[in-house]
């Protein structure tokens, strides 16, 4: 995959805007700044290094690492096949982050807000909006659902990716939904949507790939010649 400054613009101004909105913060952001919510509110605080650079770096960092990627990948030659699919996922990915950045410039700021559930709220929609991408997505060793028997069978790999993006929109719904029950009760449908997602698209790839007629086993678990 070739750097395209016209396909990579979006996200690099995405993570330019977020060193920017940190810089113009930077001069009147408290010492001490909020970091970490829970669903009742702010639990814990950090300087202004931790409060405004840590999460655009953060972000940074998943940039170069998602561009850097499909370059070491072993399956690269298949990006060419998902090139749109892969660099509308990392925008989905880097706008959530934004995101998120702005709800912590919004509680520096004084703005009353319940950070967590709105955060939870953004996870429903990043969900939904990978969901309808998942699809599409082929094998590759770093991007998409890589279980033992996905990265063996292509079968497993196209079906459970199938599953994967009606589970991915419908648990995103139920994020959604969830910020309007108690506290206690939004914390519990987020677990279980993750625990009930990735037990069963773990559990379907295993079925699908038993089914395969030409299925493979993963490179380098072939036995070993005896010495």
């Amino acid at each position: 995959m070739r750097f395209s400054w016209r396909a990579e613009g979006p996200l690099l101004l995405v993570v330019a805007a977020m060193f920017v909105v940190a810089a113009a913060t930077w001069p009147t952001a408290p010492d001490r700044i909020p970091i970490h919510w829970n669903l009742q509110g702010p639990d814990g605080y950090g300087s202004k290094f931790e409060g405004l650079l840590l999460f655009p770096l953060l972000t940074l960092g998943f940039y170069v690492l998602t561009l850097l990627l499909p370059r070491i990948d072993p399956g690269r030659a298949n990006y060419a096949q998902f090139a749109g699919i892969y660099l509308a996922s990392r925008l989905v990915v880097l706008l959530f982050m934004a995101a998120s950045y702005a709800l912590m410039q919004l509680a520096i700021h004084g703005y009353e807000l319940n950070v967590s559930k709105v955060a939870i709220m953004l996870t429903g929609f990043m969900l939904v909006f990978l969901g309808n991408l998942m699809s599409k997505i082929r094998p590759n060793w770093f991007f998409g659902i890589r279980t033992p028997w996905t990265l063996s069978s292509k079968l497993s790999w196209d079906r459970t990716h199938r599953l994967g993006g009606w589970m991915f929109m419908v648990g995103g719904v139920f994020l959604i939904a969830s910020v309007a029950a108690p506290p206690r009760l939004t914390l519990a449908i987020g677990v279980a949507v993750v625990v009930v997602m990735v037990a069963t698209l773990f559990t379907y790839s295993y079925f699908v790939w038993r089914t395969d007629p030409d299925k493979h086993p993963p490179a380098g678990t072939l036995p070993a010649e005896p010495i």
